[in-house]
C-alpha cells in the first residue's frame, strides 16, 4: 500500500512505524508542519492496558519507553490545607518530547518517510495519489474540515479556561492542588514524568479567570511558539506555597479552552482520521496521546486483517468508535465536574475529595475500596460523622430523613407503572408487587403515578385514587406494608395530559388506544409526538377542576394511610408539560417565561401541601431538561426545584426527559445524577431539603458512591428491584452490613446469608504466600535519584 500520513505526533508515527514493521513494502510518508524538535508539552501519561498492547505490537517501541517511564500508584490531593492519599491506581507516564524522540527513530529505523516543516499536499491531491490517508493532524485537522459534510464533526467548545505548564518540582504521585482563591476556585492537574519535571496544568472557570486578572492578555497577539509570561508570573505568585520555592516551566503556554471532538463517521472512501482529529477526551482523565496510539493499534491491526480498504476503515470504526465515545461520557462527566468546582467549596473536606476522584462515574466507592481499603475505611468513617446516628456502616443503610419522615435507609423504590388496575383499582398484583418490595429492604415504596381523575391516566390500567372504593383498596397495601416490614411507602399522584388516552405498555408505548379514546387536554394544543393525540388547550376551568381533583386525591392518600404525597411533575405529563417550553406555547399568565410556567404547578402543589397534614412530606419529582434545544435547561432544572422548595417540598425527586419523543438523553451509567448533583448543592443544602437521584443507578456500588460523594441525599431504583425484588436486602448481604437499616423479615432470617457456591479442597500454597508478603495496598511513590532511577 501506498499510505500518506497528515501529522507527525505520536499518533501518526506510531501507525506509520506498525505499518511498515507489519510490511516493509508498505510505502508511507509523514508529513508534519513542525521541526522535530517543535515539542508543545511537556509529560504524556499511559495506563497498563494501553502498555500491554504496545508491548504486543512493537517490543523494540515498548522498551525504549519502559527505559524513560516514571511510575507510581498515588494519588494526592490537597484541599482547603487537607492533604489525602489514595494508592493502587497505577500510572506510568514520560516527557513528550522523549516518547516522539523514540517514535522517529523506530520509524526511520523501518524505512518511512517523513518531511518536517512541511504541510501536507491537499487531502483531494493525497486521497488521488495514495491508497490510504490518514488524517492525524490534530484539533484542527484540515482534512476533517474538507470533508466535513461526510465526517459530520462537532467541536464543543467549553467554558473552563486551562493553560499547559511544566515545573522542575518533581511530584510524587498524581497530584490535585484545589485552591480557594480570593476570586474563586482554581485547580492544579500535576503529575511527573522524569526524574527532572512534572507538569503543571492550571484550570479554573472563566469567570474566576477574568476577576483574577488572566485575561489582561486576552487580546495580545502572542506569535508562535510563545508563552505567556504575564499568567506564568501571577500563577507563580498565586501557587507560591504549592510549587515550594520551584520554578514554572513553559512551552508554547497559552490559555485555552478545551474543545471536546466528535465524528459521526471517523472514515470517507480512503480517508480516515486518527487521534485528535477524530475525537479528544477531557485531559483530567488521561492522556489524548494514549488514545491516539491505540486508535494507531486498531487501524493498523484492522488494515492487516482485512483484504481492502473499505472493508477495513469500517471495522475500525466499528471497533474502536463505542470505545472512545465511553471513554469521552466519562471525560464530560470530568470536565463538567471540574466546571462547577466551586459549587463544592462548602463540602467537607473529605467528601470533597471522594467526590473529586469519583467525578467521571467510572471509578466508585468499591473500586476504591479494593485499591485502598484503609481510604475506603476513612471515607465512610468521615460520612457516618456527618450523620445523626455517627455509626458506621455503608452509606446506602445510614438512615435519612425527608422533612418529618425518617427513613431506616437511603433506598427508594421508583414509580413504576405496572398498567395492571382494572377502573384504576389497584389489586392484588400491587399487594403483591409493592409488599414484596417493602419486604425486600428498601426504606421507601412508591407507587407507580396514581392518576386524580379517569381522564388523567396514561391508559386504562393505570391505578387511580379518584374514588373512595380506590381508597379503600390503596389502604390495603399501605397496611401490609406497615404491619409486615418497617419500610415507608409513598403515593406519587399526577395526571397525564397530553400524554394520556394510550395504549397498554407492551401494547404499544405512546400510542393512542384503537377504541375507548377520551378527550386529553394540555397546555397548548401540541402533541407529544408524531402519531400521538392532539390535546385540546387547558381552560381555566379545566385547570381548576384539575386542582380540585389533585386536592380530593391527596385527602383520599392521606386516609389511606400513605407516609408520604409525590406530585409527578416530571416526564411530560401534565404538571411536567406546563414547565416545559416545548409542550408549553400559551400566551396568558401560565406561558411564556419560566416563572409563569410555574404558576400553574405551584398551584396544584400549595392546595395539596394545605390538605396534607404537616406530619407527612410533600415532595416533587422533576424533569430537570428536556434533552432537546429550546426545552428546560439544566438550569431552568434548578429553578424549578428552587421554585418548589420555597414552597414547602421535602424533597426534590430529580429525574429527566420524556417530555417529546425529539429527545436525545445522554445516556449512560447513572447519566441522571450530575442533575441531581447540582440540584442539591445550589438548592437543596441551604434550603434543608433532601434530593433523590434516579436514572441508571443499579449496583449498590453506584448508590453507596453517589452517597459519599454528596451528590444525593437518597437514590431512586426502579429495574434493579424488578431483577431481583429483594435488591436492598441482598446489597446488605454481599457487604456483610447487619442492622437497623436492612432488618430481614423474621420468617426470612435464615436466608440472609449468602447460599455457598462450588467449594474447592486445594490448599494454598501457605510458604509462597509469606514470600510474596501480606497483601495491602501499594503505595508507590516517584522518588527518582540521580540516576533517574524510582528509589
Amino acid at each position: 500500500m501506498r499510505i500518506a500520513i497528515a501529522g507527525g505526533g505520536p499518533g501518526g508515527l506510531y501507525f506509520a512505524a506498525l505499518m511498515k514493521g507489519l510490511d516493509p513494502g508498505h510505502d508511507v510518508t509523514v508529513w508534519e508542519r513542525n521541526a522535530p524538535d517543535d515539542t508543545f508539552g511537556f509529560g504524556v501519561v499511559f495506563s497498563d492496558e494501553t502498555l500491554g498492547a504496545i508491548e504486543g505490537a512493537d517490543p523494540v517501541i515498548h522498551d525504549r519507553m519502559e527505559r524513560g517511564f516514571a511510575r507510581w500508584t498515588d494519588i494526592d490531593v490537597e484541599v482547603n490545607g487537607h492533604a489525602f492519599t489514595v494508592g493502587g491506581q497505577g500510572f506510568a507516564a514520560m516527557g513528550r518530547k522523549e516518547l516522539l524522540a523514540i517514535l522517529r527513530e523506530r520509524a526511520a529505523e523501518l524505512g518511512v518517510t517523513v518531511h518536517y516543516r512541511t504541510p501536507a499536499p491537499g487531502p483531494g491531491e493525497l486521497r488521488a495519489s495514495y491508497d490510504l490517508v490518514v488524517a492525524a493532524d490534530g484539533l484542527n485537522s484540515t482534512i476533517r474540515t474538507k470533508y466535513a459534510d461526510v465526517f459530520g464533526p462537532d467541536l464543543d467548545r467549553r467554558a473552563n479556561k486551562y493553560i499547559w505548564l511544566g515545573t522542575d518540582l518533581v511530584f510524587e504521585a498524581f497530584q490535585f492542588f484545589v485552591k480557594q482563591t480570593p476570586w474563586g476556585t482554581m485547580q492544579i492537574h500535576g503529575y511527573p514524568y522524569s526524574d527532572q519535571g512534572s507538569t503543571f496544568i492550571v484550570e479554573l472557570h472563566e469567570d474566576v479567570w477574568r476577576r483574577a486578572g488572566f485575561d489582561a492578555t486576552e487580546h495580545d497577539d502572542l506569535p508562535p511558539g510563545a508563552s505567556d509570561e504575564y499568567a506564568v508570573r501571577r500563577i507563580g505568585e498565586i501557587f507560591a506555597d504549592e510549587l515550594r520555592g520551584h520554578r514554572v516551566l513553559t512551552n508554547n503556554s497559552k490559555w485555552l479552552n478545551f474543545h471536546t471532538v466528535r465524528n459521526e463517521r471517523w472514515y470517507d472512501g480512503n480517508v480516515v482520521l486518527l487521534g485528535d482529529a477524530a475525537h479528544t477526551a477531557h485531559f483530567s482523565i488521561g492522556s489524548g496521546t494514549k488514545l491516539a496510539m491505540e486508535d494507531a493499534l486498531a487501524l493498523a491491526a484492522c488494515l492487516h486483517e482485512h483484504p481492502g480498504v473499505d472493508t477495513a476503515l469500517a471495522a475500525y470504526q466499528a471497533e474502536r468508535k463505542p470505545v472512545v465515545e465511553s471513554t469521552q461520557r466519562a471525560a464530560q462527566a470530568s470536565l463538567e465536574w471540574f466546571e462547577n468546582i466551586g459549587m463544592y467549596a462548602g463540602q467537607d473536606p473529605a467528601q470533597f475529595v471522594f467526590n473529586l476522584l469519583t467525578r467521571s462515574r467510572r471509578i466508585t466507592f468499591g473500586n476504591l475500596r479494593e485499591r485502598d481499603p484503609e481510604f475506603a475505611a476513612r471515607m465512610e468513617a468521615e460520612f457516618a460523622r456527618l450523620q445523626p446516628a455517627g455509626t458506621v456502616a455503608p452509606a446506602m443503610f445510614q438512615p435519612v430523613r425527608i422533612g418529618p419522615l425518617e427513613l431506616k435507609n437511603r433506598v427508594v423504590i421508583s414509580p413504576m407503572d405496572m398498567y395492571s388496575a382494572e377502573d384504576g383499582r389497584p389489586n392484588e398484583f400491587h399487594l403483591v408487587h409493592l409488599g414484596a418490595k417493602a419486604l425486600g429492604g428498601a426504606g421507601l415504596v412508591m407507587t407507580e403515578m396514581t392518576c386524580v381523575s379517569p381522564e388523567g391516566r396514561i391508559s386504562p390500567g393505570c391505578t387511580g385514587i379518584w374514588t373512595d372504593e380506590q381508597r379503600d383498596a390503596w389502604r390495603r397495601v399501605t397496611d401490609f406494608v406497615h404491619t409486615r416490614s418497617t419500610a415507608k411507602i409513598g403515593l406519587q399522584l399526577g395526571h397525564s395530559g397530553r400524554k394520556g388516552s394510550t395504549k397498554l405498555m407492551w401494547e404499544g408505548m405512546d400510542e393512542p388506544l384503537d377504541d375507548g379514546n377520551w378527550e386529553v387536554v394540555g397546555p397548548s394544543p401540541l402533541p407529544y409526538g408524531d402519531g400521538c393525540h392532539l390535546p385540546r388547550e387547558a381552560t381555566r376551568a379545566d385547570l381548576d377542576q384539575v386542582v380540585a381533583d389533585f386536592v380530593a386525591a391527596a385527602e383520599r392518600g392521606v386516609a389511606a394511610g400513605f407516609d408520604l404525597i409525590e406530585l409527578h411533575a416530571a416526564h411530560g405529563y401534565l404538571l411536567s408539560s406546563f414547565l416545559s417550553p416545548v409542550a408549553n406555547r400559551r400566551t396568558d399568565e401560565y406561558g411564556g417565561p419560566l416563572p409563569n410556567r410555574l404558576r400553574f404547578p405551584l398551584e396544584v402543589f400549595d392546595a395539596v401541601r394545605r390538605v396534607v397534614p404537616g406530619t407527612l412530606p410533600v415532595t416533587v419529582r422533576i424533569s430537570a431538561t428536556d434533552w432537546v434545544p429550546g426545552g428546560t435547561t439544566d438550569e431552568d432544572g434548578v429553578e424549578i426545584a428552587r421554585a418548589f422548595a420555597a414552597h414547602g417540598a421535602a424533597a426534590i425527586d430529580v429525574s429527566t426527559g420524556q417530555v417529546t419523543k425529539d429527545e436525545k438523553p445522554a445516556f449512560g451509567r447513572s447519566y441522571q445524577t450530575p442533575f441531581a448533583d447540582r440540584i442539591r448543592h445550589q438548592v437543596a443544602v441551604p434550603a434543608g431539603v433532601a434530593v433523590i437521584a434516579v436514572g441508571a443507578i443499579s449496583s449498590y456500588d453506584d448508590v453507596n458512591s453517589i452517597l459519599l460523594a454528596g451528590r444525593a441525599d437518597l437514590c431512586a431504583l426502579g429495574r434493579a428491584h424488578l431483577y431481583d425484588p429483594q435488591w436492598t436486602l441482598h446489597a446488605a448481604a454481599e457487604q456483610e452490613y447487619r442492622g437497623p437499616g436492612a432488618d430481614w423479615p423474621d420468617p426470612w432470617a435464615a436466608g440472609r446469608r449468602r447460599p455457598p457456591t462450588a467449594r474447592t479442597d486445594k490448599v494454598p500454597p501457605r510458604l509462597s504466600l509469606l514470600r510474596d508478603g501480606a497483601a495491602g495496598t501499594v503505595h508507590l511513590r516517584w522518588t527518582p535519584n540521580r540516576r533517574g532511577q524510582a528509589e
